[in-house]
């Protein structure tokens, strides 16, 4: 039988991980180490590395709170990472070495957070089947909404028909290297007056991860006469794509500059061989438990609903 060991990630490990992420089945770069580590002020990490001998084979990002293990709450989805040549039956074999390393390790709850599938052409949940027969609870689900690239765009009728009046008004679209105008003037004021919150990013972590992950993070920005009036932060893997951040002054949303923004940004991917456009989830604290406003805006740009699933294991 296979003999995995399991041990926590050591600043020691940061090379062998980083390389081990840039070959893996389903890694993005929000794994590596110089992303993970951008607010490890904020977080105890607790990543763990599964090895079978010698070679590295799966890893874990993750925090710990109290007894508490987590898929790293500072990602926006995290999970299992392993290698392409890792077939099922090993993944659960891995499973059960980090339940019992957990459990050695006095550890009683698990909350797990995979990446949504549609992000890896070659699908990524195996774990998913092996974690409901562990006795993991499937806690919750968020709709995530995501344009399809490889079919042909379904946005609404009443968003094309807008777009080809912004068309007129000559708007100009900028991908920036500096992102300070649109936390500065469009991000922080808007997040501040409509929802009394701030960016999860602050402006000096985003710039800090600007520079170290150029081909991933880029910025597109809508101007008018020479003034910002809408932005989207993109995070960019492989085949998918993400709005990380978008908003629109008072002055872009009169001209509708963020569906202007969002469409062609859609058609450009569309154009390059992405496979999806991701938007993120829609949910709130309402009885609902989505935004309606955002749901209806973002399935007129031609997204559909995928989960994005949340476990929960009790370590026994």
């Amino acid at each position: 039988m296979d003999k995995y060991t399991v041990k926590k990630y050591t600043e020691s490990d940061y090379k062998i991980w980083n390389d081990f992420i840039a070959q893996a089945k389903n890694a993005t770069f929000l794994f590596h180490r110089d992303f993970m580590e951008y607010h490890k002020d904020r977080f105890e990490d607790y990543s763990l590395m599964v090895f079978e001998g010698g070679n590295l084979v799966a890893v874990l990002p993750a925090n710990i709170s109290g007894k508490t293990l987590y898929s790293h709450q500072g990602l926006t989805y995290g999970g299992l990472v392993f290698s392409s040549k890792l077939k099922a039956e090993k993944v659960e074999l891995i499973l059960n070495e980090i339940l019992f390393f957990l459990k050695e390790n006095a550890i009683d709850t698990f909350y797990y957070k995979p990446i949504p599938a549609f992000y890896f052409s070659k699908g990524n949940q195996e774990i998913d089947f092996f974690l409901i027969k562990k006795g993991g609870l499937l806690e919750r689900k968020e709709m995530n909404l995501a344009v399809n690239l490889t079919t042909p765009l379904e946005i609404s009728k009443s968003k094309l028909k807008h777009f080809r009046r912004i068309e007129n008004l000559h708007l100009e679209i900028i991908e920036e290297q500096n992102l300070y105008p649109f936390w500065e003037e469009v991000l922080e004021p808007r997040l501040a007056e409509r929802f009394n919150t701030k960016p999860v990013h602050s402006r000096e972590e985003i710039i800090t991860l600007k520079k170290k992950f150029s081909e991933n993070i880029k910025q597109f920005s809508v101007y008018k006469g020479g003034e910002i009036i809408a932005g989207i932060t993109i995070f960019e893997t492989e085949k998918v794509v993400k709005s990380q951040y978008g908003a629109t002054t008072k002055k872009g949303e009169q001209v509708r500059a963020l569906d202007f923004l969002f469409i062609n940004l859609i058609e450009k991917y569309k154009s390059e061989g992405k496979f999806f456009f991701d938007m993120g989830i829609v949910g709130d604290d309402s009885k609902k438990g989505y935004n309606e406003g955002l749901l209806k805006q973002k399935e007129e740009l031609g997204c559909s609903v995928y989960n994005q699933d949340f476990y929960k294991i009790s370590v026994k």
